[in-house]
């Protein structure tokens, strides 16, 4: 029976004797063991499964499958044989803090808000929820956390019972099982009832903390990220060395960091900007030194260093220059070749033919309208006999 595993009976076993009732492995060839007891909790409900040892043979996953609870292994252990097992206790008690900590702050946003919660996920990092809401405000977070934090600060203790179907009445579950047989109720007294095979620590005090860390939308839910326990204090942490780390770079205190970042990007805009609006003025006079220098009807460079986006712009700086022109440009950059070809308003000639001829030897991509066309692809060629393939493309057509 489920109550009988050794992981429900007490989940603060850290070692246990068992005997090896099965041993095979999957459809991938690793082996596992089946056996006859086991304090290993195995994957389900959100929450992942135990590792640790057999024998001293590394436990790398546990999960039920029909029935009987698989202990995969790092390396064979035969049928019949009597193992010692050790659980990764760090893990499991992680585990255990942030499964009630979900339990605690489910419970508020059901209690404050009746959002209830719809899927579960317990991270190597992260714990999420689901909240049944497209939206849920910054306030209606502070409160359910503050609420999840006094549970925990009240020490209330966390109870588990198995009940039949028939006496699920006498409970106000948080929502509706579904399952019928070997029912398992997880209590936190006039606070939280709910039906969970999880594991859990035995009081509310054991979780330390809960602190929400963000939210995102998820197929129209919204999706709640945080931590608990131990995973508080390293999220601290972490954290902590960003922030002293940001506080170095900028040389300003921590307390004004935020501050500081807004100036440091306000003047990176400042740049950017006039950077931007400098290198305008350059490209229009590079456009009309080129204009003047165009040889029948056509301005030809090859570029290297040069965007195909800067290459755009000088291509419609040079035809608004002179409406005769026709721009045939290249960039020449590393292991690419990329073009850009315009023609002034009074051209007939459709730049569509520069495509038609240049990303064939490309093995390219591109696009554009009959007066203005871009592309590349691959070094097949050299960038004068690219230039020399738009060049020919167009001779006697314009």
């Amino acid at each position: 029976m489920l109550k009988d595993r050794l992981y429900y009976v007490d989940p603060y076993r850290k070692s246990f004797t068992a005997c090896v009732i099965k041993a095979s492995q999957d459809e991938k060839g690793q082996p596992f063991v089946v056996l006859d007891n086991t304090a290993f909790y195995p994957e389900g409900g959100g929450q992942p499964s135990d590792r640790g040892t057999l024998n001293s043979v590394p436990v790398l996953n546990v999960e039920e499958v029909d029935g009987e609870i698989r202990h995969t292994l790092a390396e064979k252990i035969d049928n019949g044989v009597q193992v010692e097992g050790a659980i990764d206790w760090q893990r499991r008690f992680n585990h255990m803090q942030q499964h009630a900590g979900q339990h605690m702050l489910t419970a508020a946003f059901v209690e404050l808000f009746e959002l209830p919660t719809i899927s579960f996920h317990l991270g190597k990092e992260l714990v999420s929820i689901d909240l049944d809401a497209e939206e849920v405000s910054p306030e209606q977070l502070e409160a359910a956390e503050q609420r999840a934090n006094a549970i925990i600060l009240e020490n209330r203790p966390i109870e588990t019972k198995w009940v039949t179907e028939d006496e699920l009445e006498h409970y106000s579950l948080r929502k509706a099982l579904a399952v019928t047989d070997e029912i398992r109720l997880v209590i936190i007294p006039d606070y939280d009832y709910n039906g969970c095979g999880g594991t859990h620590p035995s009081s509310t005090g054991q979780v330390n903390a809960i602190k929400i860390l963000s939210t995102e939308k998820h197929r129209q839910k919204v999706r709640v990220h945080f931590v608990c326990g131990g995973r508080v204090l390293q999220q601290l942490h972490r954290k902590n060395d960003e922030l002293t780390k940001v506080s170095r770079l900028l040389s300003a205190p921590e307390e004004g960091a935020g501050d500081a970042v807004e100036k440091l990007l306000a003047t990176n805009y400042s740049l950017e900007k006039a950077l931007a609006e400098a290198e305008e003025r350059l490209l229009a006079f590079e456009a009309k030194e080129l204009a003047n220098a165009q040889q029948q009807g056509f301005v030809k460079m090859i570029f290297t260093g040069r965007t195909i986006q800067q290459l755009q712009r000088l291509a419609k700086l040079l035809v608004a220059e002179n409406e005769q022109l026709i721009a045939l440009l290249v960039a020449d950059n590393e292991d690419k070749l990329q073009f850009v070809a315009a023609r002034g308003n009074t051209v007939t000639t459709s730049m569509k033919q520069v495509s038609a001829a240049a990303l064939p030897l490309l093995n390219g991509k591109g696009g554009g309208n009959d007066a203005f066309v871009q592309g590349g692809g691959e070094r097949n060629i050299s960038a004068e006999e690219l230039l020399q393939v738009l060049e020919t493309s167009l001779v006697g057509s314009n």
